[in-house]
């Protein structure tokens, strides 16, 4: 099917003049800085936080580039990817008329976004395997989807998500598809970053709150079409990313080594926890996972979890969540954490199997 990018974009939109900040009107890094009403003196820290940053991130996303084998005009960075999925309704969704396609269980952000963008939210669950239902999503697009979420690992089933039906989404959906890549560091598929070129109507997003380790940092990416990123960074708010941030990023993204080290060893306490839920006789399931998490279906989950928190042990409850009844979501720690998660779990499904 065609794919229309600005028949898809809010036509205020497209009329719109965005914001020139003074670091659009002059890039260089040399001179006396007399446009941005800075305080020239200096900062209240040790650290001279003076200056405003590059609201583009060029450095940044020079490197990330390098990473992932992107270009960097084909990267938008945000202030966790909950800024890519705000901003994308806010270009492409007409607030009380269009309307999205989630696929719960899934990613709880989408639909809290959308609804904050007073947008509707269609949802078309996954299969009891946690697989797309192809035919029923494209069965639920009309004249007013504008746009549909797929999170592959999936949260918080944690699988990887048919690469076929991905396809089969984007070739038959004329509208924009959002694939979350959050968990992909863990995976063994290849990112569909890598084929932006065949697919213009297809964003990605990943993070670097996971595998890197810089959750509190606040970086999220998303890789689409330049004319896609230029449309985000047209709305977005000028100095969206701070320079503490881009600067720590940016020497951190050179520890390769480390991530490669730190994934290797998650991996493989997650092999291991696997083995030890799938020793307690009271654990139900255990679903596959191609994340750095589990899920687990185990009996009367919301009893369980509260004993767990009793015992300064917090994983998520998701039973309450379709097609997650019973399950909790289990992030794979450390080994130690691991050995006493494990250890209060048995104990906590014991009692509760015998006063039950």
């Amino acid at each position: 099917m065609a794919f229309d990018l600005q028949k898809l974009l809010r036509p205020h939109i497209a009329a719109l003049k965005p914001y020139s900040s003074a670091r659009d009107e002059y890039t260089g890094k040399e001179g006396i800085f007399l446009d941005a009403n800075e305080n020239a003196i200096g900062s209240v820290s040790e650290q001279a936080f003076n200056r405003y940053p590059d609201p583009y991130q060029s450095e940044l996303k020079k490197k990330i580039g390098e990473l992932k084998q992107v270009l960097p005009t084909n990267i938008f960075l945000g202030n966790g990817s909950d800024e890519a999925i705000d901003l994308l309704f806010r270009a492409f969704c007409r607030p009380g008329l269009d309307n999205v396609i989630i696929m719960p269980p899934t990613y709880g952000m989408y639909e809290v976004s959308a609804g904050i963008n007073d947008i509707a939210t269609k949802k078309v669950p996954l299969s009891t395997s946690f697989e797309i239902e192809v035919g029923e999503v494209l069965a639920a697009v009309d004249e007013c989807t504008k746009i549909i979420f797929i999170c592959s690992p999936n949260n918080p089933s944690g699988n990887k998500i048919s690469r076929q039906s991905i396809y089969q989404i984007l070739t038959n959906f004329d509208g924009l598809v959002v694939i979350d890549e959050a968990y992909i560091d863990f995976s063994d598929e290849p990112s569909f970053s890598l084929e932006l070129n065949h697919y213009p109507n297809m964003l990605v997003m990943q993070t670097l709150s996971k595998a890197w380790g810089l959750a509190a940092l606040r970086l999220g990416m998303a890789y689409a079409s330049k004319e896609i990123i230029g449309i985000l960074n047209k709305i977005k708010p000028p100095y969206n990313i701070s320079g503490l941030t881009q600067e720590t990023v940016l020497n951190a993204l050179s520890n390769t080594k480390l991530l490669e080290d730190m994934v290797k060893e998650i991996l493989v306490q997650k092999e291991k926890l696997i083995l030890a839920l799938e020793e307690i006789p009271e654990v139900e399931k255990v679903y596959p996972s191609a994340a750095n998490f589990l899920l687990a279906k185990v009996p009367h989950a919301s009893q369980v979890y509260q004993k767990l928190i009793e015992e300064k042990i917090i994983v998520r409850d998701r039973s309450k969540v379709q097609r997650c009844e019973d399950c909790l979501r289990i992030t794979v720690g450390n080994e130690e954490e691991n050995k006493q998660f494990i250890q209060a779990l048995k104990e906590v499904l014991q009692v509760h199997t015998k006063t039950t």
